[in-house]
């Protein structure tokens, strides 16, 4: 028989006697504070996780838990330089609210050697909130990366476009957000993603003609346009 996982309280209790005075402290605060795991909104997550510190042992036991705060919390506190793309699949395969995706692309798979790689391979996945996570990655890489070429999110664009006829809804908002993000990179990323939108508006698919229509109206305007400017300059 295998033995039940931890509860989230029951890690938060583990680590408290091994942890500095300030992270017991806030760990203290919140056990005697809340008596379940969904109480704690996002700014107390962050907080938890920076007296907690980078602990992969921790992050394991937190998302072995199963509560979905804990799972939040998880990547808030794993060590990214050492996060292997089983680990990665692992946990992709476990996702199940768009929020979850969301905080663990930005919060650590986008800070892997893997990023780029698993972007490509999930937004061809057919499980929503693997597809999700494809073009949650790109989307944040191209906040983010600030040193990729601009030929790696002419690639992006091509599996946007490829993909856009999918009509559910975390996966049409995700790929629709991949392709407003690549826009405002620069002038040059804005004319592709703009020609790539122009493209998929033709596709015969309410969720392409809303995807499209949403970013050539955000890419086109002179917000937008002023910003890229500025940026050239």
């Amino acid at each position: 028989m295998t033995e039940p996982a931890e509860s989230f309280h029951e890690v938060l209790a583990g680590i408290a006697p091994k942890s500095s005075a300030r992270a017991r402290e806030a760990i203290e605060r919140h056990l005697a504070h809340s008596s379940h795991a969904g109480s704690m909104n996002a700014p107390a997550l962050h907080r938890l996780a920076r007296a907690i510190g980078r602990d992969h042992g921790v992050a394991k036991r937190l998302w072995a838990s199963g509560e979905q705060t804990a799972r939040f919390l998880a990547p808030l506190v794993e060590i990214s330089t050492g996060v292997t793309p089983q680990q990665m699949e692992s946990w992709v395969r476990e996702f199940d609210s768009w929020g979850l995706v969301d905080c663990c692309c930005r919060y650590l798979f986008l800070d892997t050697r893997d990023a780029w790689k698993k972007a490509v391979e999930w937004s061809r996945r057919t499980r929503e909130f693997e597809k999700r996570a494809g073009f949650s990655l790109m989307a944040y890489l191209a906040i983010h990366d600030k040193s990729a070429k601009d030929a790696r999110f002419h690639r992006l664009l091509k599996i946007v476009e490829r993909h856009a006829t999918d009509e559910r809804h975390f996966v049409k908002k995700a790929a629709n957000w991949a392709l407003r993000q690549i826009g405002k990179r620069n002038l040059r990323l804005n004319r592709a993603a703009l020609q790539t939108a122009r493209r998929i508006r033709t596709l015969d698919s309410r969720a392409a003609r809303w995807i499209a229509s949403d970013a050539i109206r955000e890419l086109s305007s002179k917000r937008v346009a002023r910003r890229l400017r500025a940026r050239r300059r």
